[in-house]
Parts: C-alpha cells; sequence; structure tokens
C-alpha cells in the first residue's frame, strides 16, 4: 500500500462515519487490519462491530431504548478513533513525511516523565535561572540548556498522537505558569496546534481552549487560532463530540471572544491575497522604482515613507522627484496603508532571507521572537551597543513577523560595524515613530495589541507553509477555502451573530470573492430581507458570470427601490448577457429617463438597438454619443458600422478609415474591406482582407468564421453572391505567396 492509497482509504473512512454510514468504514477497517498484518487492533474491530451488529439487530425489532442514539454516538466516537490509530500506525511505517521521519528518528528518545520534564524547566525559572546543574555553568550556558530542552519539548508534543490526563495536567500548568518566559509558552501552544493537526485529539483541544484563557496576547491570540485551524479541519467530527462543541458555546458568550474570532478569521481570509500582493509589488512597484532617479536617496528615503504611511502633506519636491512614475507615489500609500491594515507585504522582501541554518530546524519557524533567545545572543554580539539597540528595535517592530525578525537579525551579521551603527540611528528614529503610532492604536482600541499578535502568527504559519524546504510535507492549511461560515460548529457560531457573519461577507465582497460573499449574503437575506443584500447577492452572481441568477436579484431588488437608476442599468446588462436585447433596452430607456446625457447608457441603447436591426435608431445614438463627446474614439467603431449596415457607405468608409490612422484592429481591417467591396473597389478589399490575416493576426479560419457570419449584410449591400468564391479563393492565392 501505498501513502496515497492510505490517505485515500483513510479519508473515506472518515467521511462514512461523519454520514454515519458504519457499515462501509467498518469494511474499510478491516480491510486495512487484514492487508497490512495489523492484528493488534483486530479484537477492537471485532468487538465495535459485533456492538454494532446488536444495535442493529434490536432496532429492526422494535425494542425501545432511551439510550440507543446516545450509544450509537459513542460507538462511532469509538470508530473515529480505532481509525485514527490504525491510520497513525500505517504512516509510522509508509510515510516520508518529515514529521513521521522525526517520529521514526526520535521514537527511542522522547521524555518517558512529562510531568518531571516539564517541573523541570519551571523550576529553572521560578529560580530566576540560578538552578544550573553546575556552578561553573554560565548562565548563557543554562539559558542555551533550557530552550533545547523546551525545544524538545515541543517536538514531543508535536509528535505524540494522544495526550495522556495525567500529561496534559502538567502541560496546562505550564502553559499557565508566568514565570515561564511567555515566548516559550507561547511556542508549546504551537506545538500543541501542529500535533492535533496531526492526530486528533480531545485533551489537545482542551488545552487550547484553557490557554485561549490565559492573558498574554502572545498566548490566547496562538491558541485561538490554532483552534479555529483544528475546528475547520475535523469539522465533520464536531457533530459526535458535543464537550468541544459545548466550550465554543461557552466562549460564544463572551464579546471579546467574538472580537478575536471575527478578526482573526479575515486575518485568515486577507492571508489569501498575500501572492496577489507580492505579484503587485513585482509588477507594479518595483518597475516603477527603477524608473526613478539614481540620486533619489539624497532627495528622499523610500524607506521612510513607506514606515510613516506616505502623509497627505507632501513635500512639494517628491513630486519632481516621481515626474518618472506619476502613480508610484500612489502606489506606496497604498502599500502603507494596506500594510497598516494587517496585508503581508514583506512576504516577498524575506522570503529570500530563509536559508540562514537557523530555519533548518522547523520547530524554529514558530519560535516568538526575544532579543534573550540563545539563537542571537549566540550568534550577535549584543554586547556591541548599536547590535543591541537595534535588536529592540526589531522586537517592537509591529509590522514585521517572528520569523522575518529572526531573518533580519541573522542577516545583520554581514553587515560592516559602521553600517550598522549607521542602520540602527535610522531604525531607531523609524521605530519612534511606529511605536507612537501602536501605541496610540492602543490607546484608541485595546485588542489592536492582539491583533498584532495574531496577524503576525498568521504570517509565520503563512511562511512556513509557502517556504519551508519541506513544506510538501504537510498539508497547506493556505490552500483552504477558509469558509468558516460553512462549518458545522464555527458557522452555528457566526450564524449566531449576523453583525459578525456580515462583516466577513462584506470583506469576501471587498475582496472579489464573491462565491464566499454571496453564500453569507444568501444566509443573511434568510433572517432579513432586504434590498441592498439583494443587489450584492445579484452583482456577486454576475461577476461570477450567473446572469439568470444576477437578474432574479436585481429584479426582487426592485421592490425596495434602493438605488433604482444603478439598478435598472444591472438588470439591463443581465438582459444583455442573456440575449435579450429587447427587454435590456426597456430598461436602458427607463434610465435614459433619469439621465438622458449619460454615454455609456447612450452606447449601451446603440448595442441593444444594433443587435436588434433597428441600424438607423442605432446610428442616431451612436452620433449623440460623438457630440456629446467628440474626442471619443470608441464611437467611432459603431458608428462606422452602423453606416454600412445603413448603406451609407462613404461615411462607414470615412469612419473606418479613421480608425485605421489611429489603433485598428482585424475587424476595423476587414470591415474596411467589406465597405470597399461594396464600393466597387475590389482590389482595395482583397487587400484589406489579405492585411487582417497577414498583419494583424487572424487566423484564416477565424477570418472565415467572421466573414461567414457578415455575408447577409455584403449581400445586403450589393455584393453579389457569386462574386463571393471568387474573392475568397483569390484571396487563398494571395496569402500562399
Amino acid at each position: 500500500m501505498t501513502n496515497q492509497e492510505l490517505k485515500t482509504i483513510y479519508r473515506k473512512i472518515s467521511d462514512n462515519l461523519a454520514d454515519r454510514r458504519l457499515k462501509p468504514a467498518f469494511d474499510l477497517i478491516g480491510k486495512l487490519i487484514s492487508e497490512n498484518s495489523l492484528g493488534v487492533y483486530y479484537d477492537e474491530y471485532r468487538n465495535l462491530e459485533e456492538n454494532y451488529h446488536f444495535m442493529l439487530k434490536y432496532t429492526m425489532e422494535g425494542t425501545s431504548d432511551p439510550e440507543r442514539q446516545k450509544v450509537y454516538l459513542k460507538l462511532i466516537v469509538s470508530v473515529f478513533e480505532l481509525a485514527d490509530k490504525i491510520n497513525g500506525a500505517l504512516l509510522m511505517k509508509l510515510s516520508p513525511a518529515l514529521e513521521y521521519e522525526k517520529k521514526r528518528a526520535l521514537s527511542g528518545s522522547f521524555i518517558t516523565d512529562l510531568e518531571s520534564h516539564l517541573k523541570e524547566i519551571r523550576d529553572f525559572y521560578r529560580s530566576n535561572g540560578k538552578n544550573t546543574k553546575s556552578a561553573a555553568q554560565s548562565p548563557e550556558e543554562a539559558s542555551g540548556e533550557q530552550q533545547q530542552k523546551i525545544r524538545g519539548l515541543f517536538y514531543q508534543i508535536w509528535l505524540t498522537d494522544k495526550l495522556k490526563p495525567e500529561e496534559a495536567g502538567p502541560l496546562q500548568e505550564f502553559l499557565t505558569d508566568s514565570r515561564v518566559p511567555e515566548p516559550y509558552r507561547s511556542f508549546m501552544v504551537t506545538s500543541i496546534t501542529l500535533s492535533l493537526q496531526r492526530f486528533f485529539d480531545r485533551e489537545k483541544f482542551s488545552l487550547l481552549f484553557n490557554a485561549f484563557s490565559v492573558k498574554e496576547a502572545g498566548i490566547n491570540q496562538r491558541a485561538l487560532t490554532g483552534l479555529l485551524i483544528n475546528l475547520y479541519k475535523y469539522d465533520s467530527r464536531m457533530p459526535f463530540y458535543p464537550e468541544i462543541t459545548g466550550r465554543l458555546k461557552i466562549l460564544n458568550d463572551s464579546p471579546s471572544f467574538k472580537l478575536n474570532l471575527e478578526r482573526i478569521i479575515l486575518q485568515f481570509i486577507r492571508s489569501k491575497e498575500t501572492e496577489k500582493l507580492q505579484q503587485r509589488i513585482r509588477d507594479e512597484i518595483i518597475p516603477e522604482m527603477i524608473k526613478i532617479s539614481p540620486n533619489l536617496k539624497n532627495k528622499i528615503n523610500l524607506d521612510s515613507l513607506m514606515e510613516e504611511g506616505l502623509s497627505e502633506d507632501r513635500n512639494p519636491e517628491w513630486e519632481e522627484i516621481f515626474k518618472d512614475s506619476p502613480g508610484l507615489l500612489n502606489k506606496m500609500e497604498e502599500f502603507s496603508e494596506m500594510q497598516m491594515k494587517g496585508s503581508d507585504v514583506f512576504m516577498g522582501s524575506f522570503s529570500m532571507l530563509k536559508t540562514f541554518p537557523f530555519f533548518n530546524e522547523p520547530a524554529n519557524w514558530f519560535m516568538p521572537f526575544f532579543t534573550e533567545n540563545p539563537d542571537i545572543t549566540g550568534t550577535i554580539d549584543t554586547s556591541d551597543n548599536a547590535a543591541r539597540q537595534l535588536m529592540g528595535s526589531i522586537e517592537q517592530a509591529p509590522l514585521l513577523c517572528n520569523s522575518d525578525k529572526y531573518s533580519f537579525c541573522f542577516s545583520l551579521q554581514r553587515i560592516p560595524k559602521d553600517n550598522l551603527e549607521f542602520m540602527t540611528q535610522a531604525m531607531e528614529a523609524e521605530m519612534e515613530q511606529m511605536k507612537e503610532i501602536k501605541k496610540d492604536e492602543e490607546l484608541l482600541d485595546s485588542a489592536r495589541s492582539a491583533e498584532f499578535v495574531s496577524n503576525q502568527y498568521i504570517q509565520d504559519l503563512y511562511r512556513f507553509f509557502k517556504l519551508f524546504p519541506r513544506k510538501g510535507d504537510f498539508e497547506d492549511i493556505f490552500n483552504w477555502r477558509f469558509d468558516f461560515h460553512n462549518k458545522t460548529a464555527l458557522g452555528y457560531i457566526l450564524k449566531e451573530d449576523p453583525k459578525v457573519l456580515k462583516n466577513i461577507g462584506e470583506y469576501y465582497f471587498a475582496k472579489d470573492y464573491f462565491e464566499e460573499a454571496s453564500e453569507i449574503f444568501g444566509y443573511l437575506l434568510e433572517k432579513e430581507k432586504s434590498g441592498e443584500l439583494y443587489q450584492k447577492i445579484a452583482w456577486c452572481h454576475q461577476k461570477m458570470g450567473d446572469f439568470e441568477t444576477a437578474l432574479d436579484g436585481y429584479l426582487k431588488a426592485e421592490l425596495y427601490e434602493i438605488n433604482m437608476l444603478w439598478n435598472l442599468k444591472k438588470i439591463a446588462r443581465c438582459y444583455q448577457n442573456l440575449k435579450k436585447p429587447d427587454r435590456a433596452l426597456e430598461y436602458y430607456r427607463e434610465a435614459e429617463k433619469t439621465e438622458p446625457d449619460n454615454l455609456a447608457n447612450q452606447l449601451n441603447i446603440g448595442q441593444c438597438l444594433l443587435e436588434l436591426g433597428k441600424f438607423n435608431e442605432a446610428l442616431k445614438c451612436y452620433f449623440k454619443v460623438e457630440y456629446l463627446a467628440p474626442g471619443n474614439k470608441k464611437v467611432w467603431r459603431p458608428i462606422a458600422w452602423c453606416s454600412f449596415l445603413t448603406g451609407k457607405k462613404e461615411q462607414a468608409e470615412k469612419y473606418f478609415q479613421k480608425l485605421l490612422e489611429d489603433e485598428p484592429n482585424k475587424h476595423d481591417l476587414i470591415n474596411m474591406g467589406h465597405v470597399q467591396w461594396s464600393l466597387g473597389n475590389r482590389k482595395g478589399a482583397l487587400a484589406f482582407y489579405q492585411k487582417s490575416i497577414s498583419e494583424i493576426g487572424f487566423s484564416e479560419a477565424e477570418f472565415l468564421d467572421v466573414f461567414k457570419e457578415d455575408m447577409p449584410h455584403l449581400l445586403q449591400q450589393g455584393i453579389d453572391s457569386e462574386d463571393i468564391p471568387f474573392m475568397l479563393d483569390q484571396l487563398r492565392y494571395f496569402l500562399e505567396e
């Protein structure tokens, strides 16, 4: 059996159990046991299946049992957990993934007494680091030894399938012990999250719930993030674990929980924009910066501009500096604002700085940044005042995630001392401003500090799943849809608070995730009818190309008399896309009553008339547009074509000539060919046809398709049908030359 085959079978077992199809689940489990010599699980499997047979028998016989449903749900849980154990045992044999590679390598050196191990670490910090093995051991050596113990603990938790109650208790005490440095306790929350992702365990869920109640944001924000990841992953199981969903419902009574929940969900959704954002930086910002004068640094500090948010009080000299790239300043302002709102603008910049040996250790990708970390103090000379100051500034940087802070620090080793001092002074000044911004925001909103923590943490996770050298060994959570509103437990929580759900829906809507937005707006519409919601759902479906559903929404929104003019135009647009120009024209005409000189509306009316074969009326519309906007070149093309269709051949020639002198497309050339032929200029027509294929990019097959479609118009304008084969064959000969 291959690793992929096992994954497929395990997923089928889980799906069957979630849908309460126990018979096929038992069949697959039995097959796994027999085909992989897993006799150690056979007795448990037979007992569970026999219990189910008895339950089926008594049910069919009509035996009354008030406890039946309770026993049934407990049985499903037991089968889930048996499947987990079998899957875990086979992964230990088959999986080449890093987690199982490490588990096999460390199996003989796992901590045998977890409680004692945790106590030793706690005692060390309770004694302020004086509880060392040897009097000769320096504080730095003692600190490094403790970090090794904590890193070993991280792997122990991560690679443990199920925690025993006697292990979960001491671990809970460790997480709540304020004398243990917060970064290490936060670090351990991630190990629980990763462990739970790897192997389902109620005790781990309980630890994350408990960690969310710890007062430090570094711990509680990681805990809630871990809960959301695993509630999403194990959603289909949640109906069978009321102790987990029950705790979630208790938390839901807290307004702060709802605030945190909404924010972290939005941050997960925002993470899906990261790749697009990096692409924009590569395509829009960097090329524009290259155009700027090389003397820019003497005039303006771009980094400073980004940090300060590019205030509205611009220096007039900047306009001169940016004259070669007039849009760059606005783009930089936009990116700076996005950065302050939590967008991951640094992913591309720091992705190349993940090659330091520090990042070879998977656990280090999740280590919160702190200047006392032995990995930093042992690498960078923190006795140097400039280095120490710079470390402090980096630690306080609210917009850099922990992983990027480590990258920044390790890259400092390559910087000469003089440059380091200069950088320290510059960064100190910038960081003072950032600290003030952060301080002001935290005063205005006490939850802002927690938001910085959770956003940094999600960015840390993002870097691991996207940049870790062996990222392929892990399921990338950032490829998930993050439709928390559709999940069993979280969906229930979100739908209880329409305000939170609407905020999430609006964010999806603003970021063009139309499918998710329409789902949420649809649910809200079931609770309360609203013209705005009908319009937004319709807009989503229109953007997804579902014009029937979009039309239905816009028509229902008409009843609410909200944004009537906008709504009329959208109804018309849907009818146009549904190839119903007569109905579209009705609504465009209605919009025309309010905006008689609206150019876009006139163009749409002309298009409908054109599709309806009312060429003279369409031509009047297009001339009206030209009169209202003489410089509008877009109207030349429909004027030229309608002129041809109405027999105004010289007029058509005049407008097609204007197009050919501007920026002609392949249709302009073939249409000019039609006009020339209708005027009796066959050689001219042939030349334009040839040019449309050879110069503009029509393939011969495409040309013939268009020509065939236009043939009725040619005949109507006096072209002899007998001449058409001659023209096309002559064209073929010319194309061969």
